[in-house]
């Protein structure tokens, strides 16, 4: 399990700030350590009548090891081709690891619908590839919206999926339904350019995603309702529909939310928030880094999205969300703008914050900002509470909107051609390393051949309302310099301060 260690990510920040709640709110990942699980019990699948073949149904045999060792143990799926045709379903387990350092594929002729390989009840479960290889192949491109999802956890609790490839689902990629104290990372998912494959769906509590790679024409990393405490970095959408929370309906109960280190390329949006109609509310929002270029939707509040279905009620109350220092470009700032903030007039917004939001167009000469019902600080938003207005601002000039591209960019794999399974990357965020490092980096999994007891210290970062002063050193982990930091700069030995980025550095 991973602790948490409290760190400033501004300073001078108050303590009644309501973003300052958007925190994780206790430890994430699995209680025990995956060589702990290993030394248990270990159910190689080939130990249950597993076949090494892509053309060989090996649901009974993964079903078969996830029995023998779902109450301590370890399931362990060999490198080679599986293949998958009646689909899985795991629940009941404690103290359980899957270990997947093969290749899953979808045999074409397989059930419709459903999940791959689901994962329900569980607790004190990993599921990662040691050899940072793994993966499962869906072969969207081969079939219909009626076929699979690739994975789905429901109701797991202290639990990590880490270091594997999800490739070319007919549906979702992975979905977390209803999970907490969790962490999901080091994941590369490639899909179809289609809506309905989105890439990462989370509603749930206490969840850290960070350092994912995703392609695909529908939501990147999405949060829905019910969420809490949920904290999202070093994300990088390569050709995706962008990130969002929604689309939000009827008694929508969302709050302490933080995205950062979020880089959109070739995107639907950077960021949306979409709702027409519904109840309920959505409060402590925090968007910071948000970087990009040649996305439509830049960032977008908009209680009107008519694309869906329109939800019973009045309106969702959006209360105290703030977009800062995002920059780059976007495809037309005239037809879509650079800030659309457009919230229920039964209903308006309150404690909208946008600020540091460079953004420039690369069609044209001009950047439309709308604001509607919403109340706040900065761009085109009114003061106060209450009251209706419609307001357009454009911009003819930008400044200090230029970014550091990522490696790696790519466009869109159509609907007709198969999609390679890739490597998972070294990098997320323009910068930045993964927080933590590759399995195959750090010698393997707990079953593999490579066994390693060596246990990550990397530990998720969390928001708080406190400061230093600015003289002496910070102790690991804890915050060294940034935009704004005014405590101390100097790091207890061994650590060296490391720049994140404008607003933020660390001891490592």
């Amino acid at each position: 399990m991973k602790t948490l260690s409290p760190l400033l990510l501004a300073a001078g920040l108050s303590l009644v700030e309501p973003w300052a709640q958007a925190q994780l709110s206790g430890s994430v990942g699995p209680t025990t350590s995956r060589a702990a699980k290993a030394a248990k019990k270990v159910c190689n699948i080939m130990n249950y009548g597993g076949v090494a073949s892509a053309t060989t149904d090996n649901s009974a045999a993964i079903t078969a090891a996830w029995n023998a060792c779902k109450s301590g143990g370890e399931v362990y799926i060999p490198s080679g081709n599986y293949g998958l045709s009646t689909w899985v379903t795991l629940s009941g387990g404690t103290g359980v690891s899957i270990n997947l350092e093969g290749v899953i594929y979808r045999i074409t002729s397989a059930t419709a619908g459903g999940h791959m390989i689901a994962i329900s009840s569980t607790s004190d479960f990993e599921f990662y590839s040691g050899n940072s290889k793994g993966a499962m192949q869906g072969y969207g491109y081969l079939l219909n919206a009626s076929d699979p999802r690739l994975v789905r956890l429901t109701k797991v609790t202290n639990f990590s999926f880490h270091d594997i490839a999800l490739v070319d689902a007919a549906q979702f990629h992975i979905v977390m339904d209803t999970c907490s104290n969790g962490e999901v990372y080091n994941t590369i998912i490639r899909g179809g350019s289609l809506g309905g494959l989105d890439g990462v769906d989370i509603w749930g509590s206490n969840v850290w995603i960070h350092d994912i790679e995703v392609t695909n024409k529908d939501e990147c990393i999405t949060v829905k309702s019910p969420a809490s405490n949920i904290l999202i970095e070093n994300i990088f959408c390569n050709w995706s529909g962008g990130s969002a929370l929604g689309s939000l309906g009827a008694n929508t109960d969302i709050s302490n939310i933080y995205y950062r280190n979020v880089y959109s390329q070739n995107c639907n949006q950077m960021y949306m928030i979409k709702s027409w109609g519904g109840s309920g509310t959505v409060r402590n929002v925090k968007l910071e880094n948000f970087w990009g270029h040649t996305n439509a939707y830049t960032l977008n509040l908009n209680a009107y999205w008519t694309s869906m279905t329109q939800a019973a009620g009045n309106g969702i109350s959006y209360q105290n969300i703030t977009f800062s220092g995002w920059k780059g470009t976007n495809s037309n700032g005239a037809q879509r703008g650079s800030v659309q903030v457009l919230c229920p007039s039964g209903v308006p917004c309150t404690g909208i914050t946008v600020k540091d939001v460079n953004i420039w167009t690369e069609s044209g000469s001009t950047e439309k900002e709308i604001c509607q019902n919403a109340y706040g600080s900065g761009t085109c938003l009114k003061s106060g509470s209450g009251g209706t207005y419609t307001t357009t601002v454009t911009r003819t000039t930008a400044s200090n909107y230029a970014i550091q591209t990522m490696p790696g960019e790519i466009k869109a794999w159509g609907l007709g051609t198969q999609i390679p399974i890739p490597a998972i990357p070294t990098t997320f965020f323009p910068g930045l390393k993964p927080i933590s490092a590759l399995m195959a980096a750090n010698g393997g999994g707990g079953s593999s051949p490579t066994t390693t007891t060596t246990t990550t210290t990397a530990k998720p970062t969390t928001m708080s309302a406190t400061g230093g002063g600015g003289s002496g050193t910070q102790s690991q982990y804890g915050q060294c310099g940034g935009s704004g930091y005014s405590g101390p700069t100097a790091c207890a030995a061994p650590y060296a301060c490391s720049t994140q980025n404008t607003y933020y550095a660390q001891c490592l």
